[in-house]
C-alpha cells in the first residue's frame, strides 16, 4: 500500500512539473483545442464525421493538410458564411452546401479552427481571434 501511495504522489508531482513547464501559448492552444472539439461535435461532426472523414461525395474530409494550409485564410469565412458553390479537396469535387454559422463568435471560430487544423492528422498550431477577425474582413463571396 505504501509503495502505491508513494508512486501516486510521485506521479502527481511529475505531472504538475510537466504541466507547469508548458508555456502560456501552449496552454492557450490546448484550451482552444478542447473548446473547439466541443464546438466541432455540436456543429460540424454530423457532416464531417467524428474522424474528419467527410460524408461520401457530399461533404469534404478535413484530413487534407495541404488544403487546410492553402486555404487557412478562408476557413473562418467558410464557417461563418457557409459554402454554396462546389469545392475541390484532394482532387475530389464536393457539391454539397455547407450551412452558415453566423451565431458563432470570433473566439468560437478560432477554437473550431484550432481543433480542425490540429486533429485528423493535421498539426498547424494556433489560430487566434485576431486572425479570425482579419480573415472575416477579407471574405470574398
Amino acid at each position: 500500500m505504501r509503495k502505491y501511495l508513494i508512486a501516486t504522489v510521485f506521479s502527481c508531482v511529475l505531472a504538475t512539473i510537466i504541466y507547469s513547464c508548458q508555456n502560456a501559448a501552449q496552454v492557450k492552444q490546448d484550451v482552444y483545442y478542447v473548446n473547439g472539439r466541443d464546438l466541432y461535435i455540436k456543429h460540424c461532426q454530423n457532416c464531417h464525421g467524428s474522424k474528419g472523414e467527410g460524408l461520401g461525395t457530399l461533404t469534404p474530409p478535413l484530413t487534407d493538410t495541404v488544403f487546410l494550409k492553402e486555404n487557412k485564410q478562408k476557413l473562418a469565412c467558410f464557417v461563418k458564411n457557409g459554402i454554396k458553390s462546389p469545392i475541390t479537396v484532394n482532387g475530389q469535387e464536393y457539391e454539397g452546401t455547407m450551412p452558415a454559422f453566423p451565431e458563432l463568435y470570433d473566439i468560437d471560430i478560432a477554437q473550431v479552427m484550432v481543433y480542425i487544423t490540429n486533429s485528423f492528422g493535421n498539426n498547424q498550431g494556433m489560430y487566434t481571434t485576431e486572425q479570425v477577425a482579419g480573415d472575416l474582413k477579407n471574405c470574398k463571396f
